[in-house]
C-alpha cells in the first residue's frame, strides 16, 4: 500500500517507470534532414526550372544548364539550412518541464530529474518551483500558482489541499497542474499523470495533426508559375512557326523557340524569393525574431489582424503597487509594515524574491519608501498567520511588537471582506461605505485593489482569528500589470499600418478594457466581448460582431480557436501571438502563429511559425515592415523579369513580322537571360524599404502579384525593351552596319539593366534613392556592363559568341538606346507623382 508519509519504494518506482514511461512531453514528428532538403524541390516553379535545365541541355549549351542547376541547389540550400538552423534553435529553446523534482520515495525526500517521475509519486513544490506532473494535493499551505499558461488568467489561483492517498483520488480533489509555476506557500501532492497524460501533455498531442494553411507568397507564385508556363510554350510555339513561314531553317528555329522558352521562364525567382526571405530572416533574428519557416517572413505582411494575449506580450508580467489613501490622510507607518510583512515572499538566489507577483509588489512599494522587508522580519518576527482562502479573500499574520510588548497583527486582502472586520476609527460614521465605494470605483478602472488593516493586541486570542476583529483600517492599495514601454508605439504602427490589434486575455473585462484604453486597442465597452457571451453567440451573430470587437475577456482556449476562425472565415488574415498551452491550436490554425520564447511554452513554440526571443510585442512590428519590404522587393523582381522576358520575346515575335531576319543566335538569348536575371536581379533583394511602407493598408490575401498597376508598368517596361532594341536592329540592318546583331544584342542587354534602375522604386525619383542605397545592386549593373563588353571585345569570347566589336559611335548608340528606356520609365513615375498631387521636378 502506497502512503502519503512514505513514498514509493524503489521497486515500485522501477515498475511504474516500466507501465508509465517517462515523464516527458511528446515531442511532434520530426522531418528527417534529407527530407527536408528534397521538401524543397516539390515547388512547382522549381520543377519548371529543371525542366527548363533539360532544354537547355537539349539545346546544347552545358554553361546554362549549369547555371540553372546551381541557382536551383541555392534555393534548395538556403531554404534548408533555415529549417535546419531554426530545429536547432528550437532546441536550445525547449523548456517543457522542470529539469528537477523533489519526490518522498521510501520516507526520504530526495531530488530527482523530473523525467523520472512515476504515478502515485510524492511530490513536494514551494515558492519557485515548477510543477513537474500532474499533482493531486495531499497538503497546502497559502498556496498560490501562476496557471496562465493553461487559462490565460494573470491572477494567482489559490489551491487548498484535499486528502488523498492515491491516484485513485475523487474526480473534485484539487489538482495542480505540470509546467505552472508556483508563486507562494508549499504543498504535498500525488502525482496523478505523467508524460503524455498530463494536460499539458494532451494538449502537445492534439497539436500534431493540424493542418498548416499555405501562405500568400506559396498561392502568388503557384499561380503565377503555372501561367507563365503555358504563356511561355504557346509563344515558342508561334515563333517557331513564323521563322518557318518566312523562310528561316526549320533546326535553327527550334533552337531559337527553345531558347526561349528557357529565357522566358524567369528562373531566378525561386532563389530570389529564398533569398529575400533569408536576409529578412536573418534581419529579423539579430532583432530577437527567430523565423521557424521562411515564408512566414513574408505572410507577416499581408497580415490584416493580429491577436494577442495580454499578460506578458502587452503588459510586463508583473504587478506595480501603488497606495491610494481615503479622505487624503497620508499612509500611516503602519501601512508600509502590514504591506511588508503581511506576505509570503522569500529571498531567492537567482531573483531579488521569490513569490505571489502581487506580494512582490507590496514588498517592492513598501522597501520605495524605506520599509525593507528582511530587517523589518528581524524586528518583528511572525508568530502566526491566519492564511489566505478563496472563501475568507483575506490574510493576516501576526507579529511580535517592535519594543517587545504585545503583538501586532496586519491583514490585507479584498476590500469587501477586509473593511467590514475593520472598527470605524478615523472613518468616522460613513466610513465604511466611503472606503467601499473608493474600492469599487477603482475595480471599475480595470485595477486590483486591496484594503490594507492592523490590529495591536496585549495578548493573542484563543481563537487566532478573532485577532482579525476590530482592526483598524489603513488605505488602499491598488496593482496594475503596467503595459509594455513599446507597446503603445507598436499598436499605433499596427494602426497606420491597417491592422487590427486585438487582445485576447483570460483577464477580468474591466482590466482588460482598462489596458486595451491605455494602448488605444479599444475605447469602449461595446468593443469587449466575454467568453460566456461569446460561446452564447452562434456562428452568424460572431461575425456580425466580430469586425468591431477589439477585447476579449475571460476566454477559454476553444474560445481563441473560434475566434481565430471566425476572422479567417471574414477574409481576414490573422497572425495570433501567446505563450501558453492553451494558445497552441490558434497558433496553429492562425495563418502566423508567433510564440514567446522567453517566457512561453514549448507546445506553444511548435506550434508557431516564428518565435520572440525577447517576448517583445514590437519585434512583431519590426517583422511586418520586414514582411512588407520583401514583397515589395519580390513584386520589383517579377516586374524587372518579367519586362525583361517580354521584351526578348517581342524582339523575336514582331522581328520576322516586319521584314527583318531573326535578330539573335540561341546563344545570346541564353547569355541575356543568365547575366541579366542572375545577380542584378538576386540585388533586388538587398531593395531599402520605400517610405510608405508602413502607411499602406495590408495587401487583401487573394491579391494578385500584378495589382496596382505593376501589370501596367511590366508591360511598358517590356514594349520599352523590346521595340528600343527593334529600332537599333531596324536602323543598323537597313543601313548596311555589319555589327547590327552585335549592337541589337548589347541593346537587349543593357536597355534591361536600364530598367533595373528605374524601378527600384514604384514611385521616388532615381535621384532620391541614388547608386549608394543598395551596393549590391549597383555592383551587379555594373558587373553586367562588364561581361557584356566582354562579349565583344574579347577575342575567346567574340569567337563563341559570335559577336563583332562595336565602333565607339556604334557603343555609344547602343547605350543612349538603353537610356530611352530609363528616361521613360521615370517619366512615367513623374506622371503618377503629378496626378497624386506630388510636385517633384524631374530627376
Amino acid at each position: 500500500m502506497v502512503t502519503v508519509a512514505t513514498g514509493l519504494d524503489e521497486a515500485e518506482v522501477r515498475r511504474r517507470r516500466a507501465e508509465a514511461g517517462p515523464n516527458a512531453i511528446p515531442e511532434p514528428p520530426r522531418r528527417r534532414a534529407w527530407r527536408t532538403v528534397a521538401a524543397q524541390f516539390a515547388d512547382f516553379m522549381v520543377l519548371v526550372l529543371i525542366g527548363a535545365a533539360i532544354v537547355a541541355a537539349l539545346v546544347g549549351e552545358p554553361g546554362d544548364v549549369v547555371a540553372i542547376l546551381v541557382i536551383v541547389l541555392l534555393d534548395a540550400a538556403l531554404g534548408a539550412s533555415q529549417e535546419l538552423r531554426a530545429e536547432r534553435a528550437m532546441e536550445a529553446l525547449r523548456v517543457v518541464a522542470p529539469p528537477r523534482a523533489r519526490v518522498l520515495r521510501g520516507g526520504t525526500v530526495r531530488t530527482i530529474a523530473a523525467v523520472d517521475l512515476v504515478p502515485d509519486d510524492v511530490v513536494l513544490v514551494e515558492a519557485g518551483m515548477v510543477v513537474p506532473a500532474d499533482l493531486v494535493l495531499h497538503e497546502a499551505a497559502s498556496l498560490a500558482l501562476d496557471e496562465s499558461m493553461l487559462t490565460g488568467e494573470s491572477l494567482p489561483v489559490g489551491k487548498r489541499s484535499r486528502p488523498a492517498e492515491s491516484a485513485s483520488a475523487p474526480a473534485d480533489a484539487e489538482t495542480v497542474f505540470q509546467g505552472t509555476r508556483v508563486l507562494a506557500g508549499r504543498g504535498t501532492g500525488i502525482a496523478v499523470a505523467t508524460g503524455a497524460r498530463t494536460a499539458l501533455g494532451r494538449i502537445a498531442t492534439s497539436m500534431h495533426p493540424t493542418e498548416r494553411l499555405r501562405t500568400p507568397l506559396q498561392r502568388r507564385l503557384a499561380r503565377l508559375g503555372q501561367r507563365l508556363a503555358l504563356v511561355v510554350l504557346v509563344l515558342c510555339a508561334v515563333i517557331f512557326a513564323l521563322g518557318v513561314l518566312r523562310g528561316e531553317a526549320p533546326g535553327t528555329m527550334f533552337l531559337t523557340a527553345l531558347s526561349l522558352a528557357v529565357a522566358a521562364i524567369p528562373e531566378a525567382l525561386p532563389a530570389v524569393v529564398t533569398v529575400s526571405l533569408a536576409l529578412g530572416a536573418r534581419r529579423l533574428a539579430r532583432r530577437n525574431a527567430l523565423i521557424r519557416q521562411l515564408p512566414a517572413v513574408e505572410t507577416l505582411g499581408s497580415v490584416t489582424y493580429i491577436c494577442t494575449d495580454k499578460t506578458g506580450t502587452l503588459t510586463q508580467n508583473r504587478m506595480d503597487a501603488e497606495a491610494r489613501p481615503i479622505d487624503d490622510r497620508p499612509p500611516a507607518r503602519r501601512f508600509y509594515e502590514a504591506l511588508a510583512l503581511c506576505n509570503d515572499v522569500a529571498v531567492h538566489e537567482h531573483a531579488p524574491w521569490v513569490g505571489d507577483p502581487t506580494e512582490v509588489a507590496l514588498v517592492e512599494l513598501a522597501a520605495a519608501h524605506g520599509f525593507a522587508r528582511p530587517p523589518l522580519a528581524q524586528l518583528m518576527p511572525r508568530l502566526a498567520e491566519v492564511p489566505f482562502s478563496a472563501e475568507r479573500a483575506r490574510m493576516t499574520t501576526v507579529h511580535r511588537a517592535p519594543d517587545g510588548r504585545g503583538f501586532v497583527a496586519f491583514m490585507k486582502g479584498a476590500p469587501e471582506r477586509v473593511i467590514p472586520a475593520c472598527a470605524t476609527g478615523w472613518l468616522e460614521r460613513d466610513g465604511h461605505e466611503r472606503a467601499l465605494h473608493a474600492a469599487a470605483a477603482l475595480a471599475r478602472d480595470g485595477l486590483r485593489v486591496l484594503a490594507v488593516a492592523t490590529r495591536p493586541v496585549d495578548a493573542l486570542p484563543e481563537r487566532i482569528e478573532d485577532i482579525e476583529l476590530g482592526a483598524e483600517f489603513l488605505g488602499l492599495v491598488v496593482l496594475r500589470d503596467p503595459p509594455r514601454l513599446e507597446a503603445q508605439a507598436a499598436v499605433a504602427a499596427c494602426h497606420d499600418a491597417g491592422i487590427h490589434v486585438v487582445m485576447i486575455t483570460g483577464d477580468h473585462p474591466h482590466t482588460a478594457l482598462a489596458i486595451a484604453r491605455e494602448l488605444r486597442i479599444a475605447d469602449s465597452e461595446r468593443q469587449v466581448i466575454t467568453g460566456a457571451a461569446l460561446r452564447d453567440l452562434s456562428d452568424d451573430a460572431l461575425a456580425a460582431r466580430i469586425d468591431a470587437a477589439r477585447v476579449y475577456a475571460r476566454v477559454a482556449p476553444e474560445d481563441k480557436l473560434r475566434i481565430v476562425n471566425a476572422l479567417q472565415r471574414r477574409g481576414a488574415f490573422v497572425a495570433m501571438t501567446g505563450d501558453g498551452v492553451n494558445d497552441a491550436p490558434a497558433l496553429r490554425r492562425a495563418n502566423i502563429g508567433v510564440a514567446m520564447g522567453l517566457g512561453g511554452t514549448d507546445v506553444a513554440r511548435e506550434s508557431a511559425a516564428m518565435v520572440l526571443l525577447d517576448d517583445n510585442f514590437a519585434t512583431i512590428v519590426s517583422a511586418v515592415r520586414e514582411g512588407r519590404r520583401i514583397y515589395d522587393n519580390i513584386r520589383k523582381f517579377v516586374q524587372y523579369v518579367l519586362a525583361g522576358n517580354t521584351g526578348e520575346i517581342v524582339t523575336l515575335l514582331v522581328a520576322p513580322l516586319i521584314g527583318l531576319p531573326i535578330p539573335l543566335l540561341p546563344l545570346h538569348i541564353l547569355w541575356v537571360n543568365l547575366v541579366t536575371d542572375g545577380l542584378p536581379g538576386l540585388a533586388l533583394a538587398s531593395e531599402p524599404a520605400e517610405a510608405d511602407l508602413m502607411r499602406r493598408p495590408p495587401r487583401p490575401p487573394r491579391e494578385s502579384v500584378f495589382a496596382h498597376g505593376l501589370g501596367a508598368r511590366l508591360a511598358l517596361g517590356g514594349l520599352l525593351v523590346g521595340f528600343v532594341t527593334l529600332a537599333v536592329q531596324a536602323w543598323a540592318f537597313h543601313t548596311g552596319d555589319a555589327h547590327w546583331q552585335s549592337m541589337t544584342f548589347t541593346v537587349l542587354t543593357l536597355s534591361q539593366m536600364a530598367q533595373l534602375l528605374a524601378i527600384r522604386s514604384d514611385t521616388a525619383s532615381f535621384a532620391q534613392h541614388g547608386l549608394g542605397a543598395n551596393p549590391a545592386l549597383t555592383g551587379a549593373v555594373a558587373l553586367t556592363f562588364v561581361l557584356q563588353l566582354g562579349t565583344l571585345y574579347l577575342p575567346v569570347a567574340r569567337r563563341v559568341f559570335h559577336t563583332q566589336p562595336l565602333t565607339l559611335a556604334e557603343l555609344a548608340i547602343a547605350l543612349g538606346a538603353s537610356a530611352v528606356v530609363f528616361v521613360v520609365m521615370e517619366m512615367e513615375k513623374w506622371i503618377r507623382r503629378r496626378a497624386r498631387g506630388a510636385r517633384e521636378p524631374l530627376a
